[in-house]
């Protein structure tokens, strides 16, 4: 997962909302296979990486009012960081940006 910092406004607050996703489908009960096998989600981390974006969140200036539900004993998944950046450096012109002041 990439650090915060080097996310533009928009992947920054779209990861933040599909924690919370991923969050509420492990609630529920729904297979997450899909995510895990593509290497998206690392559920053991889930926690953390919220509250790291959260952090970011706060930093820019921006509003932070959704803390994560509790999630428990799910350790699954592992986020391939170099793919991560990879992806977002030939998607967005903003986080390429940020990636490469880095």
């Amino acid at each position: 997962m990439l650090p915060p910092r080097q996310m533009c406004r928009k992947h920054l607050l779209g990861e933040h909302v599909e924690i919370h996703m991923a969050a509420a489908s492990l609630r529920l009960g729904k297979n997450l296979e899909g995510f895990l096998e593509r290497g998206l989600l690392e559920l053991g981390k889930l926690r953390r990486r919220h509250d790291a974006l959260a952090a970011e969140m706060l930093r820019r200036g921006y509003r932070h009012n959704s803390p994560l539900p509790v999630v428990n004993g799910v350790r699954r998944g592992k986020v391939d960081l170099g793919k991560s950046a990879r992806d977002l450096r030939a998607r967005c012109k903003d986080c390429r940006e940020l990636l490469s002041a880095s």
